[in-house]
């Protein structure tokens, strides 16, 4: 099995700063890309930022400039600094892994239980 555990949510005022952090453990042999989703009260879940294991990144366009993505291989964690927040940015924000587990042939998905970000204006 493999788990990714979330950190680093909370409550910041407009213009203010966060990082997340989420660590996956477990059976891992490899993981692809890792990356943020958030989901908004009553909208889809859409993607912030995504990260190859090569260290190519993408983002959604309403944060480019703003968000930052990384990752420690070593670690298999990957990071979210959050800077310049709006309160738009408020959301449960997902992470999420392409991992090969020890023993498969195939990559799967998985996700972590979600992180509360608020943003005060």
């Amino acid at each position: 099995q493999v788990q990714l555990v979330e950190s680093g949510g909370g409550l910041v005022q407009a213009g203010g700063s966060l990082r997340l952090s989420c660590a996956a453990s477990g059976i891992i042999f490899s993981i692809n890309a890792m990356g943020w989703y958030r989901q908004a009260p009553g909208k889809q879940r859409e993607l912030v930022a995504a990260i190859t294991s090569g260290g190519s990144t993408v983002y959604a366009d309403s944060v480019k400039g703003r968000f930052t993505i990384s990752r420690d291989n070593a670690k298999n964690t990957v990071y979210l600094q959050m800077n310049s927040l709006k309160p738009e940015d408020i959301a449960v924000y997902y992470c999420n892994a392409d991992v090969v587990a020890t023993g498969s042939r195939y990559p799967k998905g998985y996700w972590g239980q979600g992180t509360q970000v608020t943003v005060s204006s």
